[in-house]
């Protein structure tokens, strides 16, 4: 089992930044994929990024240049910088874990995840 919770989430302007953390505990984190989702009101939970054991990163083409994904093993911990935020980013952003390696076009589905948190929200108005 892996609990995960997420952190850092709150109400910005366009253009401001924002960080959250997501903390594991349980299974040996080093061992699986992290990623983070985002589900906007009326709209389906979405792939953002995700961190794969061995440094590969991968991202949705609307975040590239302005997200960051990256994880400390040491803390258990995966983090999203978010930059130069736009009103379309606002939604409650997941946590997710993968007991299995992914690559690619895997690492985006959500089935791919078994572990989620249980959400936080992040508001970006114009």
């Amino acid at each position: 089992q892996v609990q995960l919770v997420e952190s850092g989430g709150g109400l910005v302007q366009a253009g401001d930044s924002l960080r959250l953390s997501c903390a594991a505990s349980g299974r040996t984190f080093g061992n699986i994929a992290m990623g983070w989702f985002r589900q906007a009101p009326d709209k389906e939970r979405a792939f953002v990024a995700a961190a794969v054991w061995g440094d590969t990163t991968y991202y949705t083409d609307s975040v590239k240049g302005r997200f960051t994904i990256s994880r400390d093993n040491a803390k258990n911990t995966v983090y999203l910088q978010m930059n130069s935020l736009k009103p379309e980013d606002t939604a409650i952003y997941y946590c997710a874990a993968s007991r299995t390696y992914c690559s690619g076009y895997a690492c985006y589905r959500l089935d791919q995840y078994l572990y989620w948190g249980q959400g936080t929200q992040v508001t970006v108005s114009s």
